[in-house]
């Protein structure tokens, strides 16, 4: 009788062994919210989906990202997908964003599955937008939005190579800021006050008033200072 009841307690314990062990590989294939995590390797997919980068401009002075050559926080819209705390830097010598990829590389996005991306610096976030040559003729690329209304303002960085290997010294890379205002959906080059009025058949005077009254300087070393006008611009008609 006692084999028995030992055969039978073994057999039960093995049946329980069996259920929790199956229990638990359910949960690990669930994510805190109830649902498979496989349900979130497509959008992953769409995060990696890009190639490796590597730097081939070793020897060039200086570096050719927007604010620092480390990773900083930011966020991603992949397809109408947002990706938020991620690393990111901002490649403004080819127009690219980078990330780490998962095997301690960097991995350069798919340029034409991104929507738009922010970046953060000193406490500071900068929206950037992707551009289609066929919705702005004349601007294409990642762009720093800094006003949208019934006209816009855009300022898109770039940096070149300047070549000094003729003085003994090493290439380095220089940094081009250009701020565009989007006029009738044509985007327009600014630098000054005086482009500003040049682009404006009408209103000249009211503009001319408004930055007077309120002390505006408008400079080209400082994209914002044209938003006043380009709001008060909007209100005029």
């Amino acid at each position: 009788m006692s084999r028995l009841f030992l055969l039978c307690f073994l057999i039960m314990q093995f049946l329980a062994m069996d259920f929790v062990c199956g229990t638990c590989s359910a949960g690990n294939a669930r994510g805190s919210d109830g649902e498979s995590s496989q349900d979130t390797i497509p959008d992953n997919q769409i995060l990696y989906n890009g190639r490796s980068w590597l730097n081939l401009y070793t020897s060039v002075k200086d570096d050719r990202f927007l604010f620092s050559k480390e990773f900083l926080s930011g966020s991603v819209t992949m397809r109408g997908k947002t990706f938020s705390d991620i690393r990111i830097k901002y490649d403004i010598f080819k127009d690219e964003i980078l990330t780490p990829d998962n095997q301690g590389g960097i991995l350069q996005l798919n340029k034409e599955m991104v929507d738009s991306f922010s970046l953060l610096f000193r406490n500071k976030r900068y929206q950037f937008t992707r551009i289609t040559s066929d919705s702005l003729t004349g601007l294409g690329g990642y762009c720093n939005l800094l006003y949208n209304g019934r006209h816009a303002l855009y300022v898109k960085y770039s940096k070149k190579i300047g070549k000094q290997a003729d003085d003994g010294k090493f290439d380095k890379f220089y940094q081009i800021n250009r701020t565009y205002l989007v006029k009738d959906s044509i985007p327009y080059p600014v630098s000054g006050k005086n482009d500003l009025l040049k682009l404006l058949s009408t209103d000249k005077t009211s503009i001319r008033n408004f930055i007077k009254k309120n002390e505006i300087t408008i400079s080209k070393e400082d994209p914002e200072s044209f938003i006043p006008v380009i709001r008060y611009l909007d209100t005029l008609r």
